[in-house]
């Protein structure tokens, strides 16, 4: 009899294949799934309000959250904080380069630093839209790419006029995997359960890309936060 399937990226999830905790356990959330402050600034794009992407999305969440692990393995964030990161900004815990700008003291303070941003950002040049689709769904949400291979050099465009303006990238920045956050991994899971998430997940998968084959999105926005359950905008960079 053959095994039940799970693939490498869920296995990846699995009690059998870690040893360590996961890595922003007690950092940026804990055991009860509550989310501990850690201030920083990003740039993402939120979902468009009130749209077919929103409700599929809000769907799918649902989804998982149904399942019977989701509650004591997975720390959900809110729906109002649904969004795609489109560059990662500076965060508390991360202060030396290449996640920190050269030019600003370690020890400077994240209100600073997102005032220091708010200035260089006001002369952003202005650039072409993109438009973004699912290609994979995991316990922790969606992944993502652009909807053709003009919107993943239009993207590519983007994060690399953000590295400019924010004087670093990191180690991925050319591999960078865009996604939507749905929830943080607390627990490993017992290899055993694997293959009805795996079976859920693809359901889900089908679902959605039948549904909202192209995601509606709020434009590129800097935002500020103090945990993973709010990410105030304060520039939005409307597209040509």
């Amino acid at each position: 009899m053959h095994a039940p399937f799970v693939s490498q990226k869920l296995a990846a999830f699995s009690a059998s294949s870690n040893d360590a905790p996961p890595r922003h356990l007690g950092t940026r959330y804990d055991l009860n799934g509550e989310f501990l402050r850690e201030p920083g600034n990003t740039v993402v794009c939120h979902l468009a309000e009130g749209s077919r992407t929103q409700y599929a999305i809000i769907k799918a969440r649902k989804q998982l959250l149904d399942m019977p692990e989701a509650h004591s393995h997975l720390a959900f964030t809110p729906i109002s904080s649904l969004h795609m990161t489109v560059f990662q900004g500076i965060i508390e815990y991360r202060r030396t380069w290449p996640y920190w700008p050269k030019e600003m003291p370690g020890d400077t303070s994240i209100d600073e630093m997102t005032d220091f941003y708010l200035k260089k950002l006001q002369a952003f040049p202005q650039l072409p839209a993109f438009a973004m689709q699912i290609t994979r769904v995991s316990p922790l949400g969606l992944t993502l790419k652009g909807a053709t291979v003009e919107d993943d050099r239009a993207v590519a465009e983007w994060r690399n006029a953000f590295a400019d303006a924010f004087s670093y990238r990191h180690p991925d920045h050319e591999t960078y995997e865009f996604h939507i956050t749905f929830a943080y991994i607390m627990r490993w899971f017992d290899p055993g359960c694997l293959p009805h998430w795996q079976r859920m997940l693809d359901e889900c998968l089908e679902e959605l890309r039948s549904a909202v084959p192209v995601l509606e999105m709020r434009p590129p926005a800097f935002c500020e936060f103090n945990d993973m359950k709010h990410f105030e905008e304060l520039i939005v960079f409307d597209p040509v």
